[in-house]
């Protein structure tokens, strides 16, 4: 029986070439962007799982305000996890992570890289994160003062082998003994270190603060530890250890007083498995996901397998006709309906299997560029995963019983007395569910495309907003500390060189959001809760403002010719009006000493146009400007045809101060699209699908103005015969289909506004979604079904009558 279901099959595929290459290749198509997304979600949701303890693990987040300035943290101060520990025996072990020292030079052989991927971290770090070692002993590793943990990679980059263990690694100048060798983290974690130096090396920082937050720290909690109830001892940690410590510089009786006067102060445990995907924190140790895009994939994925079975169902059920014959003389002959069924569910069950070896193609070939555009690094060989395998074995039968059922109830009740009759065309030439499903189709497809034009309107939006600042045509060179103390030097070379405008040397520029440097400020010299402001401080030199393209509005810009602006900062309108001064130049603002022991004052010489030192997803914060001396990052402005040729020049110059350092240079734009860059690849992705969406609609559109013009051919000769001209018959065709866009549009449009609605809310600086966004998507949709009925209602309305009529 199974082997006559399959023969039939087979048969009726080879018959009906043209249909059944519709349906396979839509399809494949549907079954291929099924296939990438599960990739990708399934890849998305294994973020840090390969911990063993990860369901265990949680990471101390902290959220201030103070003076109208808000802080969502990744980072809290250095005693808390110690602290923890100590005094709540649900705290199995603590670790920490400074990376705030950003990259390391690192000597191989008579040269130096740079590398960004490194970190301080305490000994404990090995007995929270599962990361095998292949030599030496991880729990003792970090034991000591210039000990290295490296993975197996940098050890294979460094020594040509894993064997490294015992060597010396010079970091930053100072030697370093390597006790072990780990496996190379996992691409799905939240941080990718390579080299993890002894919290013991950080030697010049000012470890007992609980006001400063500078450590990403982790805790492990016993079994069964209610990490929710656990948040409600941080109350207590607050009383106990911060507190006192924040009496040293402002006036506070208690920490209740401290909020009621509009601040805020509270840490609380986020556990691991939700860092990747809901957190954007400062700073995050890398960037991280969003869930929101893994539910509006998912749901893309569902939605386009939807289109290509909704192509299936069409199809069949307007195939109906033609084989309603063979349903009427194999019931005569004594075939039980659930035959029937088990034939047709066999037919599409079979189809589906060869779409998916189509769509398992599809994917190989298509992988490389996916993972360009989306930055992963998925593989083919990802799909024989024990989470994906149950679901490609799975998928055949579930879309060939959701494809195929329909179609299957609906031929097997034909009645063989009406079908051998031959009444059959009244009753499948037009139906309310095929309507309905062509509606669905191209709902869908005109809410991607709406979705694609806001996304690709507000990116566009960010680049060509007014930042306050002048991002085009600055060059910056990284690491300039490496010239010590010749920076100053470097910086004057390069001015001298023809196509350099301007030069600056600062420790921070407004394209780099993970850096920051958060100070208290107050107007009086006795800070309380009410009169204080955390704020930015940055430390610039004469000519940052200016090669910056910023514009101060009040007062003057930082000079040589005045030695008391060493004592003077400069504050942005936003800091101006949280102090309540409308005038603010020569005024005093006051910050403690570095020990804490007294008030410094100092002079606001300037105030600045608010400019956009964030994402624009943030609003405008308060910040301030103070001179000094910063050697991290030296910024010229460039006006050269040649750039590559300037550059050349620039390295040269960087070679004789800095022989054997690394030069690494970037443009300032470039780095600004950085901080975007997971939006511009959604975007990219969702172009990708609103295309497969439509085109497998296309193709069900196509393949069903096929069908309604085979079944309207002696119609259409008649009407010829009569006088009916081809314009007349192709308007008559694909009227039926474009109402049904239209219908389509109508409903898409406010699902598309919501939608997109709750995604432009992630942005302080949004666009407005206009209406022509949707006359232009519906205008595109009804454009694209036009052109495809088109096709097909001229090939039908320029044929012959004669042929057409003859056989009657």
């Amino acid at each position: 029986m199974i082997k006559n279901y399959f023969k039939i099959a087979f048969r009726n595929l080879w018959k009906n070439k043209g249909y059944s290459a519709i349906n396979i290749f839509g399809l494949a198509i549907g079954l291929a962007t099924c296939l990438l997304i599960t990739l990708y979600v399934t890849d998305e949701l294994s973020y840090d799982r390969y911990n063993v303890n990860a369901d265990r693990i949680y990471r101390i987040n902290g959220d201030i305000k103070f003076g109208g300035n808000e802080m969502n943290l990744a980072v809290c101060s250095d005693p808390m996890g110690p602290t923890l520990k100590k005094d709540y025996p649900q705290v199995e072990e603590y670790t920490r992570i400074y990376a705030s020292s950003g990259s390391k030079l690192v000597k191989k052989g008579n040269e130096y890289i740079n590398e960004p991927n490194v970190a301080n971290v305490d000994s404990t770090f090995f007995n929270v994160f599962t990361l095998p070692a292949i030599s030496g002993d991880t729990k003792t590793a970090l034991n000591e003062p210039n000990t290295v943990v490296i993975t197996e990679s940098t050890a294979k980059k460094y020594f040509g082998t894993t064997d490294a263990l015992g060597k010396v690694i010079e970091a930053d100048k100072t030697p370093y003994k390597v006790t072990a060798v780990i496996k190379d983290i996992p691409h799905n974690s939240h941080f990718h270190f390579d080299f993890l130096f002894s919290m013991k090396n950080l030697v010049n920082y000012q470890f007992g603060n609980f006001l400063s937050n500078n450590f990403q720290t982790y805790i492990l909690l016993k079994e069964g530890t209610d990490y929710k109830a656990f948040n409600k001892n941080f109350d207590q940690v607050l009383d106990k250890y911060v507190l006192p410590q924040a009496k040293q510089f402002i006036q506070v009786s208690s920490m209740d007083d401290f909020k009621k006067a509009g601040n805020k102060l509270d840490y609380f445990l986020m556990p691991l498995l939700d860092i990747h995907l809901y957190s954007d924190r400062f700073p995050e140790l890398s960037a991280n996901g969003n869930i929101m895009y893994v539910y509006i994939f998912s749901a893309v994925a569902l939605i386009v397998l939807l289109i290509a079975c909704i192509n299936f169902m069409n199809l069949s059920t307007a195939r109906s006709a033609s084989r309603a014959k063979e349903v009427g003389i194999r019931k005569v002959l004594g075939t039980e309906r659930k035959t029937l069924v088990a034939q047709f569910l066999v037919e599409s069950t079979l189809t589906v299997f060869i779409s998916l070896f189509i769509a398992i193609a599809i994917t190989y070939f298509v992988l490389p560029l996916f993972n360009n555009i989306a930055a992963k690094s998925l593989s083919i060989n990802d799909l024989l995963n024990w989470k994906i395998l149950p679901f490609i074995i799975a998928l055949p039968f579930v879309v060939g019983l959701l494809a195929g059922s329909y179609p299957a109830f609906f031929l097997s009740k034909f009645k063989p007395i009406i079908v051998l009759k031959g009444n059959t065309n009244t009753s499948f030439k037009k139906s309310n569910l095929r309507s309905a499903l062509v509606v669905i189709q191209f709902a869908t497809s005109i809410i991607l495309i709406i979705g694609t034009i806001i996304v690709y309107n507000q990116l566009n939006y960010i680049q060509t907003k007014n930042l306050g600042f002048n991002k085009d045509e600055v060059l910056i060179v990284n690491g300039t500390d490496a010239l010590q103390n010749n920076t100053a030097a470097f910086k004057n070379e390069v001015l001298s060189l023809p196509g350099v405008t301007g030069g600056t040397a600062s420790s921070f520029l407004p394209v780099n959001p993970s850096s920051r440097n958060d100070n208290s400020y107050s107007k009086e010299a006795v800070m309380d809760a009410k009169n204080g402001i955390d704020m930015q401080t940055w430390t610039v030199d004469e000519d940052y403002i200016k090669t910056m393209g910023m514009h101060i509005i009040q007062g003057r810009n930082f000079s040589k010719e005045f030695p008391s602006d060493s004592n003077a900062v400069i504050i942005n309108e936003t800091t101006a009006k949280f102090l309540g001064y409308t005038n603010p130049v020569g005024q005093k603002i006051y910050t403690s000493s570095d020990d804490n022991s007294h008030a410094v004052s100092l002079n606001i010489i300037a105030v600045v146009q608010n400019f956009n030192y964030e994402s624009l997803k943030q609003n405008i914060g308060p910040l301030c400007m103070r001179l000094g001396k910063s050697d991290g990052l030296v910024s010229f402005k460039v006006n050269s045809i040649n750039i590559q040729s300037l550059v050349s020049q620039i390295e040269t110059k960087w070679k004789s101060m800095a022989p054997g350092m690394p030069f690494s240079y970037r443009f300032m734009d470039d780095s600004f699209d950085d901080m975007y860059r997971n939006e511009q690849r959604i975007g990219a992705v969702a172009l990708i699908f609103a295309i497969l969406a439509i085109l497998i609609a296309c193709l069900g559109l196509f393949g069903l103005a096929t069908y309604t013009a085979e079944q309207r051919t002696k119609e259409i000769g008649i009407r010829k015969v009569l006088g009916a001209t081809v314009s007349n018959v192709v308007a008559m065709l694909s009227k039926d289909f474009l109402i049904l866009v239209i219908i389509a549009a109508v409903v898409a449009f406010p699902l598309a506004w919501w939608a997109m609605h709750t995604w432009l809310q992630d942005f302080a600086y949004r666009i407005d979604i206009g209406w022509w966004v949707f006359a232009m998507a519906g205008f595109a949709a009804l454009l694209i079904a036009l052109l495809t009925v088109s096709f097909q209602a001229i090939k039908a309305a320029i044929a012959n009558p004669v042929k057409s009529l003859r056989s009657e």
